[in-house]
């Protein structure tokens, strides 16, 4: 299974260009049983990015754009009367998939907000009072774009707190940027032309075998030591939650696994705590006002903390 996990990296790599970190950090996401909130300019590619990771997991995708207007119904379904059977028929919503395109969360109001969020914590949905499960496989991203905040609701750090990662998607190098817009002024780039690298049976397999990656009791205590860090740092103003460490552990074994190892190091763990931690903990006021930035304070936090050996 590595053997196809390896061809799909691969293959996403060459669809992507300029984003190999990102991208392997989003299936590391999807893997851990995460989601994902993705921030970047308008015209990175962040659509293209998820849209194409669906169709080589062989997954069903749908994509909602959020404006100011949409309602919790418009993303979970609503029963509507149908007269030929005199009965109450259930119109499912689009997040219904495998994999799901919230694209600028931060454009709806928080009541939608709070729906979406609600269905990636219990994998479920109640519509007028009926529950409905979600797929077993069930994977949201959502996109906001850091450069306008005119009529936005930005989401709350509580609610920032059940996303597993926050990936920021910035511009290609300056030849891999030329070499997509070659393709596309060609015509020969196909967006479309993707096909299925695995199965969602094959993917859920993938899933139980991560699950089985060893992170031993030295490294589990290195990963406990920056999640407690942050609690205890004067850089911080609120440190990460319990559910931040259980998300740089589950990541990380993801991580391993993609690198082709059944245990996870302090580098995995290294690796992954920046997009684990940047959206779940905020900085002094007086870091904010010298311009410090939050990634900055986290590598000063974890290369602060020694290494196991």
């Amino acid at each position: 299974m590595k053997t196809e996990l390896a061809s799909l990296l691969e293959k996403y790599e060459q669809r992507i260009l300029g984003q190999r970190l990102n991208i392997k950090l989003l299936l590391s996401a999807i893997l851990a049983g995460g989601h994902v909130l993705l921030e970047g300019v308008p015209g990175t590619g962040k659509t293209q990015m998820v849209r194409t990771l669906a169709r080589l997991l062989g997954g069903t995708f749908k994509r909602v754009q959020f404006t100011p207007d949409l309602l919790p119904s418009d993303i979970t379904g609503s029963k509507i009367y149908n007269m030929k059977e005199s009965a109450f028929t259930t119109l499912k919503g689009p997040i219904f998939t495998n994999i799901l395109l919230a694209d600028e969360v931060n454009r709806t109001p928080a009541k939608t907000q709070a729906a979406l969020l609600e269905a990636m914590e219990e994998k479920q949905v109640t519509i007028h009072g009926e529950t409905y499960p979600l797929p077993e496989v069930f994977f949201v991203v959502a996109t906001q774009n850091p450069i306008e905040f005119e009529g936005t609701y930005p989401l709350p750090e509580a609610q920032q707190d059940r996303f597993l990662f926050k990936l920021q998607i910035d511009f290609p190098s300056f030849e891999e940027e030329q070499h997509v817009l070659k393709q596309v002024i060609e015509g020969s780039y196909d967006a479309t032309n993707v096909g299925a690298t695995l199965d969602i049976d094959t993917f859920l397999q993938i899933k139980k075998e991560i699950e089985r990656v060893t992170v031993s009791e030295s490294v589990l205590h290195y990963m406990m030591q920056i999640v407690r860090k942050t609690r205890d740092s004067e850089s911080i103003r609120f440190g990460a939650s319990t559910r931040a460490g259980i998300s740089i552990g589950k990541a990380a074994q993801a991580w391993a696994y993609l690198s082709d190892r059944h245990y996870v190091t302090p580098d995995d763990i290294k690796m992954v705590a920046k997009p684990a931690l940047r959206h779940r903990i905020q900085l002094s006021p007086h870091l904010e006002l010298e311009g410090a930035t939050i990634d900055q304070i986290v590598e000063e936090l974890v290369g602060s903390i020694p290494i196991p050996r």
